[in-house]
């Protein structure tokens, strides 16, 4: 049987509100305010997640949990904290999984500002170049599966997000839907299927159209075709354009387009057809999101989204011969880590391990087992070495290059850096990669003289761990041997997602109190103060007071381990100001964290309004002298519900790190729906005229109207330039020479830098481009060359780094770009898939059941075979397991999306008989 004549199938359907009334579309919310009411690729690949989520929760009962049940999330708007609450347990972050899918989103989005991307056709569907774009949306979902089984995951998002927008280009850019389409294209995932019946060379496909909308300009015949965008490549004479303000195609006869980018006439010709193209794009989203989950399965799918309220292990581990109880400490607080959290939605989801001496560093160990990981660990032992320095940033990067995004990275040494040259470069990446890394130094950094020093060390050594660690919203702790094992605590409390609570002023000054505010969402506050301290005193909004004694007191428990103070106040905290009065010598430092649901993420971009599309392009940091825009989503807003209003967040105000002055504030306005938690302000280019770090603390109201603080775990900074790294959109294969793009651009005044490269040992990279002079305003563009040796490893990934650096006479920290490419077969075998005794194999999740007649039953699974080369043969990566081959259960994808108008969603649910009630079809409900 064709493939063709195979229904697409949906095991659940939930109709919930996404396309309406919110109802390549434009990439993300900042494009609703050139056209409201737009469905966009974040809206879309959002919805496809959550659903894919929802259905993986649905189908794997949480042990120890009630299963959840569809019918709970009928009728109401699809968040992840609720189905992280209902799986997880009440209050179980959503942060991590969150952060995950806006990785995801801005990887999509950004395939319509980046250089290399937003011209290309074959990356959206346009000019006709239809195999061309198949072949490549293909290519990139094969690149996000490899990347994911080679666990750089931030990668496989990355890729992940350039498929999809490729996808959902599909049904926005063709005629598809206007052939009367009901159902995503039943072979687009498949290379070697046909597309079916595509508009040849000479066939005129659109007839001239004047007006904005041109709901009737396509000629009447059945062939597929699609809008030419630009100049290149030239419009032939009778073709569709794409249509809209930013196709000079649009204005050459004939005049008009095709494009349901949005539902504004302005820039999208076929505007009446949006919605139902958004929901095409929604339907083959999932589609995809099923297709990765049976090839990863579900722990490496889980994996490739963070779906888990469970923080990551990493540690970067001195091996030396002086280290033997610091590398004791680690296990010990590894094996209570595991053992506490062991089948709990607390467990850590990923393991990491870096060992380093001097001269070398790693191998890296990752893996997603504890008991593979203790083991490992359990190997190690304090041998060798006995000098000082060591190569801990190095180890340090490779600890960060395999680390999920916000996680904790504890370094176990007892020496300082002999890699100081990397701490640029490791504190951008720390920041880029939103992890926090905490030094345990068991030396005192004046007196230790336990090692062999071949040379005067400078009491100025430990300084890069300070610079990484303020960047990275770390510390640097140093203590005794005697007292290591206790204060490694610090990374078993970490673990528990705290947050750290804004102090005023943020470090000791002799004669002032810190002053910190409690709200009615805080748990488990702890007070860490570590330094030559003479005395200190906590106090609450009460006026009760308690010293340093140890033991329990009158507000908390007080334990001491040499210089190293941890103050547990007692559960629940008292709301409202509290103060720290510290007498002390030296550099001492209190830090104060809780527990707490509420919290938030944040990105910066920038407006930009100039084709194709409009919308924000992101950024890693804000750039000097550009209007930048700083997104925030607020996090566990729903698990925070109580009766009354919902907490909100008013402003944001940016300090000095680590001063604390106030730069300045700027009221936050929300974007879509009050319960996404969305809030955007804009940040004009005098607030951001700081040479220095920053923070960004979010002042709002709780429920009851009290005050309500959040800090940001990291660290600001504001660079001097604009670095854009962008390379092929292909993968890089051995033997090839791959060009990249490089972009500088400076907005600030004239800037004089300096360029520098890195790449893996084995790979060479030249570069045309080795110093700039920038006037304001002025870009420069540079090109790169990156020789793979025929030895390169398939299936491996490279990174790329490019600083900029300023030859200013006061320099500025350097500005990094990263770029991860991946390594692959130079022509990889992409088959159709394998035939079996029920005919052809198709996509192990087809979309859409249509209901069965009476008395047939719902197939429980599909069968599939393995997809060939091009989609990743089992051997290559023996840590990640083995393909799958033969039946596998069929994942149908789950569809969010709004009420039928006809008829309530609960009353239709329950008129269905009981064996449809879990297999219910979509038909025309869909609208």
């Amino acid at each position: 049987m064709p493939p063709t004549d195979v229904p697409l199938a949906l095991g659940l359907v939930l109709l919930l509100q996404l396309l309406s009334p919110t109802s390549a579309f434009f990439p993300n919310i900042w494009s609703l305010l050139a056209a409201p009411g737009s469905v966009t690729h974040q809206d879309l690949t959002e919805a496809a997640a959550l659903n894919a989520t929802l259905q993986l929760f649905l189908e794997r009962p949480p042990p120890g949990r009630p299963p959840l049940r569809l019918e709970d999330f009928l009728g109401r708007t699809l968040l992840a904290d609720d189905i992280f609450a209902s799986y997880f347990g009440p209050g179980s972050p959503s942060r991590r999984f969150r952060a995950a899918l806006g990785e995801v989103s801005r990887a999509n989005a950004a395939q319509d500002f980046l250089p290399t991307s937003r011209n290309d056709p074959d990356l959206h569907f346009d000019a006709e170049r239809l195999g061309q774009g198949r072949t490549r949306l293909v290519g990139a979902l094969r690149q996000a599966l490899v990347a994911a089984q080679a666990h750089d995951h931030a990668l496989a998002r990355q890729r992940l997000g350039a498929a999809l927008h490729a996808l959902q280009d599909f049904y926005s850019h063709s005629n598809w839907v206007e052939l009367g389409q009901q159902r995503p294209h039943p072979h687009l995932l498949w290379p070697r299927q046909e597309l079916g019946s595509l508009a040849r060379v000479g066939d005129p496909t659109c007839a001239d159209c004047e007006e904005l909308s041109c709901p009737g300009n396509l000629l009447g015949f059945t062939r597929l075709t699609s809008g030419y965008f630009g100049t290149y490549p030239a419009k032939p004479p009778g073709k569709c354009s794409h249509g809209g303000r930013f196709d000079q195609s649009s204005s050459q006869p004939p005049r008009g387009g095709i494009n349901k980018d949005s539902t504004a006439p302005g820039f999208s010709p076929h505007h009446t057809f949006h919605l139902q193209a958004a929901k095409l794009a929604l339907l083959a989203s999932i589609q995809a999101f099923g297709l990765l989950r049976s090839r990863l399965g579900d722990r490496g799918f889980s994996r490739l989204l963070d779906i888990t309220p469970a923080s990551s292990l990493s540690f970067v581990l001195d091996t030396t011969g002086s280290m033997g109880e610091e590398i004791n400490a680690a296990k010990t607080q590894a094996r209570h880590i595991v053992e506490q959290r062991r089948g709990s939605p607390m467990e850590p989801a990923h393991y990491v391990l870096v060992p380093f001496h001097d001269p070398g560093f790693g191998p890296v160990f990752t893996t997603s087992d504890p008991d593979s990981f203790w083991q490992q660990l359990n190997e190690i032992q304090a041998v060798g070495g006995g000098d000082e320095p060591e190569m801990s940033l190095s180890a340090l990067e490779l600890a960060l290059l395999h680390t999920p995004p916000l996680s904790d990275i504890f370094v176990f040494t007892d020496a300082s850096p002999k890699d100081a040259f990397l701490t640029h470069r490791v504190e951008a990446l720390a920041q880029e990669r939103r992890c926090r890394v905490t030094f345990l130094v068991t030396e005192d950094p004046l007196r230790g003289q336990r090692r062999v020093r071949r040379e005067v060390l400078s009491p100025l050594r430990f300084e890069p761990y300070e610079v990484v660690a303020l960047a990275s919203g770390g510390e640097v702790i140093f203590t005794k041997d005697q007292h290591i094992q206790d204060v490694a605590t610090v990374v078993g409390d970490s673990m528990t997602d705290l947050v750290v609570l804004p102090l005023e002023p943020p470090v000791v000054v002799p004669g002032r109190p810190l002053v910190f505010t409690v709200d009615g969402l805080l748990r488990r506050v702890t007070v860490r103060i570590h330094g030559e301290v003479r005395s200190f005193r906590i106090r609450n909004p009460a006026g009760v007071s308690q010293g340093q004694e140890e033991g329990q007191g009158s507000l908390g428990h007080t334990r001491r381990f040499g210089q190293f103070w941890m103050v547990s106040l007692n559960d629940p905290p008292q709301t409202g100001t509290w103060e720290i009065q510290v007498t002390a010598e030296g550099n001492t430092r209190v830090r104060v964290q809780a527990q707490t649901a509420l919290d938030f993420l944040f990105h910066f971009g920038i407006p930009v309004e100039d084709g194709p599309h409009p919308g924000l392009y992101p950024l890693t940091q804000p750039v000097a002298g550009l209007q930048t825009q700083l997104l925030v989503e607020v996090t566990g807003l729903h698990s925070s519900r109580r009766k009354g209003p919902l907490p909100h967040f008013s402003h944001v105000v940016l300090r000095g790190v680590p001063e604390g002055a106030e730069l300045g504030r700027v009221p936050l306005e929300p974007r879509g729906a009050p319960e996404r938690g969305l809030l955007v302000a804009s940040l004009p280019p005098p607030l951001l005229s700081t040479a220095g770090p920053f923070s960004l603390e979010l002042l709002g109201r709780d429920g009851g109207g009290r005050d309500l603080h959040r800090v940001a775990p990291q660290p600001c900074m504001v660079v001097p330039v604009l670095l854009e790294l962008s390379g092929p959109g292909g993968f890089l294969a051995p033997g090839s020479k791959a060009p990249l793009s490089l972009r500088i651009a400076s907005f600030s005044g004239p800037r004089d830098l300096d360029l520098r490269t890195w790449v893996n040992s084995s790979f060479a990279l030249t570069s045309n481009l080795s110093r700039v002079h920038l006037e304001h305003n002025e870009s420069a563009w540079g090109r790169l060359w990156l020789e793979v040796p025929e030895s390169a490893a398939l299936d491996s990934v490279v990174m790329v780094t490019v600083a900029a650096m300023g030859r200013e006479a006061r320099p500025v920290p350097p500005t990094h770009a990263f770029l991860r490419l991946l390594v692959l077969a130079a022509d990889p075998q992409v088959t159709r898939p394998h035939s079996t005794s029920q005919g052809p194999a198709r996509c192990p999740c087809p979309l859409v059941w249509p209901r069965p007649h009476h008395g047939q039953p719902y197939p429980s699974s599909l069968p599939f075979g393995d997809l060939g080369q091009g989609w990743g043969k089992a051997g290559r990566q023996p840590l990640v397991g083995h393909s799958r081959r033969g039946a596998a259960p069929c994942r149908p994808g789950l569809l969010v999306t709004a009420a039928p108008r006809r008829m309530s969603l609960q009353r239709y649910f329950q008129s269905l008989p009981v064996g449809e009630k879990m297999a219910w079809a979509s038909g025309p409900y869909l609208s």
